[in-house]
C-alpha cells in the first residue's frame, strides 16, 4: 500500500454527529471522499440536506439521522440506527457540541459566578454526557469492525483557560481524559481512540467573534499563524486519525490551532492589541 493509499477508507462506514454544518459537515465530506459511506446526525433532518447531498455527490451512501443529544435517551438509539443503516461502523466522529446561548441563539459570555446553572447543565449534557453515551454505544460496533476508530472533537479549550465559557472548557478537558482512558481500555480490542483539538475556526458557532472585527483581530493576534482555521483544515486532521495512516496512533490529542497552545516567553512573541472586552 502506498503512502497516499493509507489515507483511503474505501468501504468504510462512518458516523459523524453534529454534521449539518461547520466542522461536522466538512468531516463528513472528507470521509466520503476517502471512500466511506456516512451516517450524518443533527437535531433535525432538514438541516442535513446539504450534507447528505455532499456525501452522495462523492458517490457514497448517506444516512440522515435526527436526534437531540441534550436528551439522555437519544445517544444509544442514534448509534444503533447508524449501524443498521450502514451495516456496521468503522469510524465514529463525535463532533456535536454547543456553547451556552440565549433564546435568540446568541452565545452567552458569562463568568461562572454569574452564569445560570442551567446553562452549565445544557453544555455538559451535550458536550460530555452525550459524548460518553455515544462512545459507549459505539464500542461493540467498533470492536466488530476490526479497524475501529473513535474520534472526539475536543478543543484547545480543553487545555487552556476560557474565561466566561467555563462549562465548555471543562467539558472539553473531560473529553481529553475520556480519550486517554478509552484508548488504553479498548486498545487490545483493536479500537483506536483519539481527539482533534481545533483552535479558532470559522464556523457558525464562532460567528459571535468572526463577525466582530475588533474581537476577531484580537483573537488572531494570539495565533502564531495569524489567522482563523478553515473547517477543511480540521477535517483533514480528522481524516488522518480515522485512516490507516494513523494505525499506530491512539490516545493522542491532535492540536490544529495555528500554534496558539505553544507557550512563548516573550523573546519571539508578537505584539498584541488590547482586548476589546476589557472595557477600554
Amino acid at each position: 500500500m502506498s503512502v497516499l493509499d493509507r489515507f483511503r477508507l474505501d468501504g468504510g462506514r462512518a458516523l459523524v454527529t453534529g454534521a449539518s454544518r461547520g466542522i461536522g459537515k466538512a468531516v463528513a465530506e472528507a470521509l466520503a471522499e476517502a471512500g466511506c459511506d456516512v451516517a450524518v446526525a443533527a437535531r433535525t433532518l432538514p438541516a442535513l440536506r446539504s450534507t447528505v447531498a455532499a456525501v452522495e455527490e462523492r458517490g457514497r451512501k448517506a444516512v440522515a439521522l435526527d436526534g437531540d443529544l441534550a436528551l439522555p435517551e437519544v445517544a444509544t438509539g442514534l448509534v444503533e440506527r447508524a449501524a443498521a443503516g450502514l451495516g456496521g461502523l468503522d469510524v465514529v466522529v463525535l463532533n456535536a457540541g454547543v456553547l451556552p446561548h440565549g433564546e435568540d441563539g446568541a452565545v452567552l459570555l458569562e463568568p461562572l459566578h454569574r452564569a445560570d446553572p442551567e446553562d452549565w447543565n445544557s453544555v455538559i449534557a451535550v458536550n460530555l454526557s452525550a459524548t460518553a453515551a455515544l462512545a459507549g454505544a459505539a464500542h461493540d460496533h467498533l470492536v466488530s469492525s476490526g479497524r475501529g476508530s473513535l474520534i472526539l472533537m475536543s478543543s484547545i479549550a480543553g487545555v487552556a483557560s476560557l474565561p466566561a465559557l467555563e462549562a465548555y472548557g471543562a467539558a472539553k478537558a473531560a473529553q481529553l481524559s475520556l480519550v486517554r482512558s478509552l484508548a488504553v481500555g479498548w486498545a487490545r480490542q483493536g479500537v483506536r481512540v483519539n481527539a482533534v483539538c481545533p483552535g479558532w475556526t470559522r464556523t457558525d458557532m464562532t460567528a459571535f467573534a468572526t463577525g466582530y472585527g475588533a474581537l476577531s483581530d484580537w483573537l488572531t493576534s494570539h495565533v502564531p499563524l495569524g489567522r482563523w482555521a478553515t473547517t477543511d483544515e480540521i477535517a483533514g486532521a480528522t481524516l488522518f486519525l480515522a485512516s490507516p495512516a494513523a494505525s499506530y496512533v491512539s490516545g493522542h490529542a491532535l492540536f490544529v490551532d495555528g500554534g496558539i497552545t505553544v507557550p512563548e516567553i516573550g523573546l519571539g512573541g508578537f505584539p498584541k492589541p488590547a482586548s476589546p472586552l476589557a472595557g477600554g
